[in-house]
């Protein structure tokens, strides 16, 4: 594999969130990520998420914010959630999994590997891909090993391609490298940030039926009514053991994001009503 794959092309950074899930399992917890997100399926029991934010750009790592968003998805939930990042030096992957601290694997843009094989196990394992699962586990146990002719974004198309055997398949045009612009393009379908959104079937797929509106649910606007009383009660939920996760390990991101998500599900059930409902 060529040592120039698509590294100039998306220098700038990229991310891709893929949830071991269908679309109707993932869409209610996709504002969790507090970004407008492209959605679409991804296979057998997988949904691509493409967010349209780029909060690196205001200095933080793509890596760092790629561990966040997965982080924010895989709580509470009971599907992993692999987030696939890349930027102009490195590239790598986290996988996040309820409360269970995240496990990274990084390469340089070379195709250097940081990692500890170790970590590529747990991943491996996390995702369904463990010691006796034949050549997908010795797919990706090979990506930590030294070759020359495969840089950081073809390690990434390596580790996706071990998991086409898990049912994974990628929409035409998605790929590591490719600029943010064009995965936007490829991936029209988008969750609004905070909006409350019904998933139903259409000619055998599934699509965005976009906002309940506040006269239909009894309230106002996207946080009208019971979706707005469940997003706020989820919020909350999720917030408080973020919230102490980061207080105990001094992690001031953490901790951030933690009240961040308290504060809006109080506010927010405040308005709906959501504290004095069963």
């Amino acid at each position: 594999m060529s040592t120039d794959t698509g590294s100039s092309r998306g220098a700038a950074g990229g991310v891709l969130l893929l949830c071991r899930a269908g679309p109707d399992a993932v869409a209610p917890v996709v504002p969790l990520l507090r970004e407008r997100a492209g959605i679409a399926g991804a296979g057998d029991g997988w949904t691509l998420l493409v967010p349209e934010g780029e909060p690196w750009r205001n200095g933080e790592t793509v890596e760092r914010v790629a561990t966040g968003w997965a982080f924010a998805l895989a709580v509470g939930v009971s599907w992993p959630v692999l987030a696939v990042w890349w930027d102009a030096d490195r590239s790598g992957c986290v996988l996040a999994s309820g409360f269970r601290r995240p496990v990274p694997y990084v390469w340089l843009g070379n195709g250097t590997a940081v990692g500890e094989d170790e970590a590529m196990r747990t991943l491996g394992e996390g995702l369904g891909l463990g010691a006796g699962a034949g050549a997908g586990a010795g797919a990706l146990l090979a990506l930590t090993r030294p070759e020359p002719s495969v840089d950081g974004i073809g390690r990434l198309r390596g580790l996706l391609a071990a998991l086409t055997g898990l049912g994974l398949r990628l929409p035409d045009g998605v790929a590591p490298g490719e600029t943010v612009e064009g995965l936007r393009e490829v991936v029209r379908e988008v969750v609004p940030e905070g909006a409350v959104r019904e998933r139903v079937e259409v000619g055998g797929g599934v699509r965005a039926a976009g906002a309940r509106a506040g006269a239909e649910a009894g309230g106002s606007g996207a946080f009208g009514g019971m979706g707005a009383r469940v997003v706020a009660r989820v919020q909350v939920g999720f917030g408080v053991p973020v919230l102490v996760w980061g207080v105990r390990r001094r992690r001031a991101g953490w901790v951030v994001a933690g009240l961040v998500l308290v504060g809006d599900g109080v506010v927010g059930g405040v308005r709906a009503g959501a504290w004095g409902r069963a």
